[in-house]
């Protein structure tokens, strides 16, 4: 089955993070991809640019109309995505608690409705 863990944070919310513990940061985070990418389960992870950067787009009169996004009016946005498949919602909640920055902030885990059950 698959799944879909939901990341979120913000600029604001990085910037508080001191430049120093960045390394230490990013070297947690890229031992948990290498653990479960090692063990098959992790399929992808993916960092997403500031908001600001997003743009929303929609079809107006058969021509695509771009605006800023993002769409939903929020303080946080979804910062990274990771794509899982194991075998059921126990282990990807087991391994959505393994992030390394679930103890500050939580990890939305999503099912992946054409593999759900």
């Amino acid at each position: 089955m698959k799944y879909l863990l939901l990341i979120y944070g913000n600029q604001e919310k990085w910037d508080a993070i001191p430049a120093e513990e960045w390394p230490a940061a990013l070297a947690k985070q890229e031992a948990f991809n290498t653990r479960y990418r090692e063990s098959g389960e992790l399929l992808g992870a993916y960092g997403l640019s500031d908001a600001v950067l997003a743009r929303l787009v929609r079809r107006e009169n058969g021509a695509p109309a771009v605006t800023d996004g993002p769409y939903l009016e929020t303080k946080e946005y979804i910062a990274s995505f990771y794509l899982l498949d194991v075998d059921g919602q126990e282990r990807a909640e087991q391994i959505a608690a393994d992030m390394p920055w679930a103890d500050e902030s939580p990890v939305e885990v999503w099912p992946i409705l054409h593999e759900a059950p």
